[in-house]
């Protein structure tokens, strides 16, 4: 059963979070983060963005996607407008980092991400949103305002017991080496995203 097994402050540069571990047992050295803004009012509706782990984006600054951007927008917004980011572990859509370089190799080969995967053997995405929600109802959270472009997740909020009350769009602007992954995003998991074609 998921629970909170630490928990401090945790000063960056875009100022200071609570940050919060979740999981089963407390020898997990993989645990689901809570990262809250200081200046959260948990008795409105919370800003939430449900966010899955990537090291190739978020600490080698990959340019195939646009997660670390994403991931910095998220903590930026959090701190001026108060929320939470919930931190899941699940790398390259969960099948891990290994099988995501693989999957790099066979993208080298003219695949997109998602003919990767399935080349693989793996399923196109096979994250579960549930943990986040878990987390949420551990915090006691009632009603947020969703940071997604991802209608997946926002599916999960609306079959659990905690109310949506709006839609945030999180878009990163496209470049050379991110518009045919997000073009894929769009296309295949019916992400909802802007025009990704670069100005004439």
């Amino acid at each position: 059963m998921l629970k909170l097994q630490a928990e401090a402050n945790v000063p960056t540069e875009y100022g200071q979070y609570r940050m919060m571990a979740f999981s089963d047992n407390d020898q997990d050295w993989m645990p689901h983060m809570a990262i809250i803004a200081e200046n959260t009012d948990f008795s409105l509706p919370v800003n939430v963005r449900f966010h899955s782990e990537c090291i190739t984006g978020e600490v080698f600054h990959s340019r195939k996607c646009e997660c670390g951007q994403q991931l910095d927008a998220a903590m930026q917004y959090i701190q001026i407008n108060g929320g939470i980011i919930i931190y899941l572990r699940q790398e390259g859509r969960n099948i891990g980092i290994i099988n995501k370089l693989k999957a790099y190799a066979l993208q080298e080969k003219g695949m997109d991400t998602v003919q990767a995967n399935l080349e693989l053997g793996l399923p196109a995405d096979d994250r579960d949103f549930g943990v986040a929600i878990e987390i949420l109802k551990l915090l006691s959270v009632k009603e947020i305002n969703l940071l997604t472009n991802n209608p997946i997740k926002v599916r999960f909020v609306e079959e659990s017991d905690i109310r949506l009350n709006s839609r945030i769009p999180l878009q990163i602007l496209a470049h050379d080496m991110s518009r045919s992954y997000l073009k894929t995003k769009k296309d295949f998991f019916g992400h909802l995203l802007d025009d990704l074609e670069p100005d004439i």
